[in-house]
């Protein structure tokens, strides 16, 4: 099995993901490239070493363009804040660098389309972690959908919801910062429903109705918890959408008590319904109106037997995954991409698709007025 050298540029919450999906790839889904932690890079030096030891990276450096500029490193996977993203992509690609990004792939359109067509020229693979994609149920979802199960597609609607931040109290850190996160509730969650939208139903929104709102206008420093500071990003984000004839509409929070990761989705169409919850992320529903009217019912399906995505490089039946599985899966499916030079989903173009709704979302709670999303992608072509 040849070897690939990683860069992972950023250490924090994802890191960890990440570097833990990087780890296990090799072990449960064997292919011809095995990853090697090569280089982990932050801005400081001993938090950097830190998370090297802990995470088992061979090497720390505090500069990125020293890092995209190695020959031996082959991917560069990016889980820095959003304001740095399409700086680093855009080297790593130019550099002949394979790109893995966390999301939302920028934090503006502009940003987002920059880092395409970067990556187009450059003949690299190029993929943004969406990672809920590649939770099973997901996974499974898709193919019934593109099966005809549902039938013709009516709804669709999702509300991500948590509550990390909703005392008053909780301190003004990057996330709050629009300069570096770009937007609030609506980049960090809003991203993921709009993305789920695309790919589970194969239609992407067209235009958009929204509400934005920053419910805590203030917050203490970290640094100075008696100095207040304004917080410059969204609490929660309300929006509803057509993608094609169907119906679209989100809800994102992060002032929710008691939704810790909650997103929910339900699809509706023709000849049934699906629905699923996050925190329940092995299970799927399904009503299948196709069936003799006294047998007509939710289904709650356990999403671990071997006939499902994924789940033969896993466990037993029932045996059930956890949140950082779909990482794992996503590693693989990279390292396959790399290897055999094929297709990678969902990829910058998905990242850009999403950018897009996002950056309507924000026009129309601008304006009070429905906003259609800009069309770019025969711009790309």
């Amino acid at each position: 099995m040849a070897e690939i050298n990683v860069a992972m540029i950023g250490y924090a919450f994802m890191g960890r993901a990440h570097s833990n999906a990087w780890r296990q790839a090799p072990h449960f889904f064997p292919g011809p490239l095995k990853p090697r932690l090569k280089v982990i890079c932050g801005r400081r030096q001993e938090a950097a070493q830190q998370a090297a030891d802990q995470l088992g990276w061979e090497e720390v450096e505090t500069d990125w363009r020293r890092v995209v500029a190695r020959p031996d490193i082959g991917i560069v996977d990016i889980v820095t804040p959003g304001d740095s993203h399409a700086e680093i992509a855009i080297a790593a690609a130019q550099a002949g660098k394979h790109v893995i990004c966390e999301k939302p792939l920028a934090n503006s359109l502009d940003e987002a389309l920059a880092m395409l067509a970067a990556v187009k020229p450059a003949g690299v693979r190029h993929m943004v972690l969406f990672n809920y994609r590649r939770v099973p149920a997901m996974r499974l979802a898709r193919q019934w959908i593109e099966a005809g199960r549902l039938g013709r597609l009516f709804h669709f609607r999702a509300q991500y919801l948590q509550d990390w931040i909703v005392d008053p109290q909780f301190p003004r850190v990057w996330r709050l910062d629009k300069t570096i996160a770009g937007s609030g509730a609506l980049g960090d969650l809003g991203a993921h429903v709009v993305d789920i939208c695309h790919y589970l139903t194969g239609r992407r929104v067209e235009k958009v109705s929204s509400l934005m709102a920053t419910l805590i206008p203030e917050r203490p420093l970290p640094d100075e918890p008696r100095r207040m500071a304004p917080v410059t990003v969204d609490d929660a984000a309300l929006f509803i959408g057509r993608a094609g004839e169907m119906t679209a509409q989100f809800e994102v929070s992060r002032l929710a008590p008691g939704r810790k990761n909650c997103l929910t989705l339900e699809i509706n169409g023709s000849q049934g319904s699906l629905r699923f919850n996050l925190e329940r992320l092995n299970e799927l529903e399904f009503y299948d109106r196709t069936q003799p009217e006294e047998l007509q019912g939710w289904n709650n399906i356990l999403v671990t037997d071997a006939r499902h995505p994924f789940i033969p490089h896993w466990w037993p039946a029932g045996h059930i995954l956890g949140y950082e599985h779909p990482f794992v899966h996503a590693m693989a499916e990279f390292l396959e991409a790399v290897a055999k030079g094929g297709e990678i989903h969902p990829d910058f173009a998905d990242g850009a698709a999403c950018n897009a709704v996002l950056d309507a979302v924000e026009r129309s709670a601008a304006s009070g007025a429905w906003t259609e999303v800009k069309a770019w992608a025969a711009a790309m072509q």
